[in-house]
């Protein structure tokens, strides 16, 4: 029997590595894999990795978009391709997971994050604004880099910590783009 295609997930201390243009391929290549196992999925590539030129955490985010009443099949064909429920400090529940694992691609060992989420959730809207806010607007991706550096020169690495130190930064982000938004 082969061993399944997604590997083991090695949690590391927070960092802000510079974008990498292997992601979104990736990205796209492990989206394949899970939508062949679960055709009436939808993948989505978010986070920083998902933003040409932005400076994150260095882990591929994936929202896997599941219709009404597949949580469980979906969360069963994750854990068959390889991937691994979320370890540590406050891990997301059950009833939303988020799966992890890793890939090699051209020498490489790319983290994954991969977000279980109904389809109709507000949070989908949510993080397709954000990154593609961020990605129109260089200005705001290069704001939000350097609150992300500031975030590791301030001495924090524990990952559960650096997102929460982050989240002002999102929300204001997200906010500004509802007012705008209102304005049109």
């Amino acid at each position: 029997m082969s061993s399944p295609p997604i590997g083991h997930y090695e949690k590391l201390p927070a960092a802000c590595c510079d974008w990498d243009p292997q992601a979104p391929m990736v990205a796209a290549r492990i989206g394949t894999l899970i939508t062949r196992h679960l055709p009436d999925v939808t993948v989505e590539h978010i986070g920083s990795t998902a933003i040409p030129g932005c400076a994150g955490k260095g882990i591929i985010d994936l929202q896997v978009l599941y219709p009404a009443g597949r949580l469980p099949a979906v969360r069963d064909a994750l854990d068959s391709l390889g991937f691994q429920r979320q370890q540590g400090r406050d891990p997301w529940p059950e009833e939303r997971p988020m799966r992890v694992g890793a890939v090699e691609h051209a020498g490489t060992c790319f983290r994954i994050h991969a977000h279980v989420v109904a389809a109709d959730a507000p949070e989908v809207t949510a993080t397709r604004a954000f990154r593609d806010r961020l990605r129109a607007d260089a200005t705001l991706r290069d704001a939000y880099m350097a609150r992300k550096r500031a975030i590791i020169a301030s001495g924090i690495s524990d990952t559960y910590e650096y997102t929460l130190a982050k989240g002002d930064f999102v929300r204001d982000t997200l906010a500004a783009g509802e007012d705008h938004a209102e304005t049109r």
